[in-house]
């Protein structure tokens, strides 16, 4: 329709035309609960946070040694082949060797909670940091590799140009030098897991087989992602949020415009930090006041959850929405985010599943409030997302200055994309926990570690969109051969997206459930 023609249709008296029904594209849903911790009362945090570093190494071993040996078997300098050794204390100097373990990095500025704790710096969690590293003396970096056995001090040239964070589990070729560290020559990392073909789902997953047989069709559904919906009660944030309400109920969409049609949205996807940061109101209250019993709006502002309540019971009605926790959302700090309780959405909870997440047997409800991080199957791929802290914290670890010692240059999309990836290549998507991201003293499993690769690996609360396909390294030819490119039915395929946040950007991100193809919706007033 042209512009002329819609103009002509705009604020028009009410009339009696009948107007064609619109139906919601249906979606099918299956979440993943890999991240719900136990029940409050049956969880424990006496246990030692050391433990998920040896739980972590042991899973991820056998794959990095596979990598390793597939990369340096046969492999001499001098005559003297490379051998394995199994503990990194097995090093001898002289010796061409490789061994696999964890990285532990130790820098300058990065936050140690055991001295917040001895001075009882901090009730809450600390503020966090631009940076770990300390611009005036960027040298003062210790990288080592330690396992079961001990801690190995890496150096060489190579680690510069190569990115590396704790907990991050490597094979390492090298050589033990006079100093007793170990002179790295190469560096390998497990790269992508097993990835399924679409609709290949939990034993759980009831699929439904009309949206199996509608795979190929041209008018496929959309899977809409938006964060940082940064709600604050005010009335700032009440026009960007009524433009992107009324797209998703499809009040302004134009007919003749079917791929941009929001019917065609099948699922909404809030990935964090849906309130923004909120200001309270002192009031002096006498001393000896009668006790006021609910929230003191001196230390709580009701305001944002109650705006996010009706925004989602407003487009609820229509349209399936998935809510992940934030940083600045009422949930726990430390990772995995638990849901954010139903209690605090009266309007919305009606739209969730009967029973509590994970329980078994429990259909996923209309409104399904998940944790942080999140997987699960949507229209047949398999998604995994984060709400932004495990890449914040990622690049507090690398140096992005430039010339000046100006670290914002790490803050552009392009680079938090390549975090995204080596993250997958890493095989874990939360290295940093517990270092210096807060998490669960988990015991018999590392739920950080990717068991399965994403067919769409998202994370929230980014400066910017950006989206790219990855693929997977070919695999290694031995005697020195070049390697070759797997097959297409063989190569492993992940789409990376990079959502921005809401109430800076205006965008909201819509992904192609057929073709996992990317494109932005963008809000905006008149003078942006």
């Amino acid at each position: 329709m042209s512009a002329a023609a819609s103009a002509e249709k705009f604020l028009q008296p009410p009339s009696d035309e009948d107007y064609t029904t619109q139906y919601r594209a249906p979606s099918a849903y299956t979440p993943l609960h890999t991240f719900q911790l136990p029940k409050a009362d049956s969880r424990q945090y006496q246990q030692q946070y050391g433990d998920l570093y040896f739980l972590r190494l042991a899973k991820l071993k056998p794959a990095a040694e596979k990598v390793g040996r597939e990369a340096w078997d046969g492999f001499s300098i001098a005559g003297e082949k490379a051998r394995k050794v199994e503990r990194v204390l097995d090093v001898r100097q002289g010796e061409l060797c490789w061994v696999v373990g964890t990285i532990y990095m130790d820098l300058p500025m990065k936050p140690n909670i055991l001295d917040d704790v001895a001075q009882d710096n901090f009730a809450a969690a600390p503020p966090p940091r631009l940076t770990y590293l300390d611009p005036s003396n960027p040298d003062a970096v210790e990288i080592m590799m330690e396992d079961e056995s001990g801690r190995l001090r890496l150096t060489g040239s190579l680690l510069r140009a190569t990115h590396l964070v704790t907990g991050v589990i490597i094979a390492a070729l090298g050589t033990e030098n006079s100093d007793g560290d170990f002179d790295i020559i190469d560096i390998k990392v497990p790269d992508f897991p097993i990835q399924s073909q679409r609709w290949e789902r939990a034993p759980s997953d009831k699929t439904d087989e009309k949206l199996k047989r509608a795979e190929n069709t041209t008018n496929s559904s959309k899977i809409a992602f938006v964060s940082g919906l940064g709600m604050t009660g005010s009335s700032g944030d009440t026009l960007p949020l009524e433009l992107l309400t009324e797209y998703l109920l499809g009040y302004t969409g134009t007919d003749g415009e079917e791929d941009v049609s929001p019917t065609r949205i099948s699922r909404l996807v809030i990935a964090g930090n849906s309130l923004g940061d909120v200001e309270t109101v002192s009031t002096v209250v006498a001393k000896n006041a009668p006790k006021k019993y609910g929230y003191d709006a001196s230390t709580y502002n009701a305001s944002p959850i109650i705006q996010l309540d009706n925004f989602l019971s407003e487009i609820l009605p229509t349209i399936p929405v998935t809510l992940m926790p934030g940083e600045t959302d009422p949930a726990n700090f430390s990772l995995p985010q638990q849901s954010i309780h139903r209690a605090m959405l009266p309007n919305s909870r009606a739209y969730c599943s009967d029973g509590q997440p994970g329980d078994k047997g429990v259909e996923p409800g209309w409104f399904d409030n998940v944790t942080n991080p999140w997987e699960g199957y949507v229209d047949g791929w398999r998604l995994w997302g984060c709400s932004g802290q495990n890449v914040d914290d990622v690049l507090r670890y690398l140096d992005f200055a430039d010339e000046d010692g100006n670290l914002a240059a790490g803050n552009d999309g392009e680079t938090r994309i390549r975090v995204m990836e080596a993250m997958l290549r890493w095989r874990c998507a939360v290295p940093t926990a517990p270092d210096t991201i807060w998490c669960y003293p988990f015991q018999t499993h590392d739920p950080f570690i990717l068991q399965a690769c994403p067919h769409l690996f998202f994370i929230g609360n980014q400066p910017e969109f950006k989206s790219v396909v990855v693929e997977s390294e070919p695999p290694f030819r031995l005697n020195g051969q070049d390697s070759e490119m797997k097959d297409a039915q063989s190569t492993t395929r992940v789409r990376l997206v990079s959502i921005p946040k809401f109430y800076q950007t205006g965008e909201l991100v819509l992904v192609d459930s057929e073709t996992l193809e990317v494109e932005v919706v963008k809000f905006k007033t008149f003078g942006e």
